[in-house]
């Protein structure tokens, strides 16, 4: 386990270089606020935590940890972890990339106490599921829907007006800077996906992927998101950048090649079987910098495709299967504003993990 002084995070480091316009700040008419926002000091941070797999608490022995550690390791070492990342990183945002409870004690006390260190720090978070949320006690609507009432919780069910597959499907916007020329345009779009469970289709063996129903909600939300950030007030060239997040990861992650990956690849990748084409309808959007998943606990490398970040979050509980002598681990994400040489803050200039 790891010491309370020295927790572990992903170690790939990524910078992504954005070209915008000179912003200044005016005065700007009053609008209803972004629940998220860029900080005075021109960044925005992300705390990215796979796979707890919590189940019963103290009763719940740890897997793949040093003998001496296995007696008094159970899901409270991973409630404590979380704790000290938060203390330790103080995000704007913490994300659960799924597998956040163990299907044998899916229930909303489960629940409960996986995200209580996120809903105790009062900082937004949200959640989408993976494969281990489900099947359960709750069905997966149950469960999400759950997550949404929680303190602090910015999850949504799924966006209003669409039919789509899956469950915990939707976007969160992040503000420019309070007082700034784009302080009422989303300068940083996150988008959250359910990549599902296991095949239902009998001819397709294997992990669940992103189906086309959900694939078009984000095309037509990305274009959205790009018409406001082009439009009058304080019109930009481009699209803001996007992140994504989901728990499987595309089969993509297996096709980057060694000299384009940062940090460890120990297993290997575990896709959906089939290929639904998602990674090449963000690479026509244009605006996704960079895809976030879980899933597979030994990896925790971020792999530069077509320039697209593909990126693990790296196994986070101690229910879940690691490796001995491996650190637990979590990812963070920086965001900043570009800075003008009159000290007003712009549009994202770069992120990094």
């Amino acid at each position: 386990m790891e010491s309370r002084d020295s927790p572990s995070y992903s170690s790939c480091i990524f910078f992504i270089c954005l070209s915008t316009l000179p912003i200044f700040v005016s005065a700007i008419d009053p609008r209803p606020q972004a629940q998220l926002r860029f900080h005075r000091n021109g960044e925005f941070k992300i705390l990215q935590v796979a796979d707890m797999h919590y189940a019963n608490g103290n009763k719940t022995r740890c897997q793949d940890v040093l003998p001496e550690q296995m007696a008094s390791c159970s899901d409270l070492n991973t409630t404590a972890f979380l704790e000290r990342l938060i203390r330790l990183e103080s995000p704007d945002l913490i994300v659960f990339t799924g597998d956040n409870i163990f299907y044998y004690a899916g229930n909303a006390t489960s629940m409960d106490a996986a995200f209580s260190p996120a809903v105790s720090s009062r900082i937004p978070w949200a959640a989408v599921l993976g494969t281990h949320d489900r099947p359960s006690t709750l069905s997966s609507e149950e469960m999400m829907k759950h997550i949404v009432t929680m303190n602090g919780s910015l999850s949504q069910l799924n966006p209003p007006g669409y039919t789509i597959d899956g469950f915990g499907n939707y976007n969160l916007e992040v503000g420019g800077v309070e007082g700034s020329s784009l302080h009422n345009k989303s300068v940083l779009n996150l988008y959250f996906l359910d990549s599902g469970g296991t095949s239902d289709v009998p001819s397709i063996p294997g992990y669940d992927w992103i189906k086309l129903s959900q694939q078009l909600w984000f095309k037509r939300t990305s274009d959205e998101l790009e018409k406001a950030f082009r439009k009058e007030p304080e019109p930009q060239k481009e699209s803001a950048p996007g992140l994504v997040y989901f728990h499987i990861p595309l089969p993509e992650y297996a096709t980057v090649k060694s000299s384009n990956i940062v940090s460890v690849k120990q297993e290997n990748v575990k896709s959906a079987s089939m290929n639904s084409g998602f990674f090449t309808t963000m690479k026509e959007r244009g605006d996704v910098k960079a895809v976030f998943t879980g899933h597979d606990h030994i990896n925790d490398f971020c792999g530069n495709l077509m320039g697209i970040h593909l990126c693990y979050g790296g196994g986070f509980g101690y229910n879940g299967y690691g490796k001995e002598g491996w650190a637990r681990r979590a990812r963070v994400v920086l965001a900043a504003l570009e800075q003008t040489d009159e000290g007003a803050w712009g549009a994202v200039s770069s992120i990094k993990t």
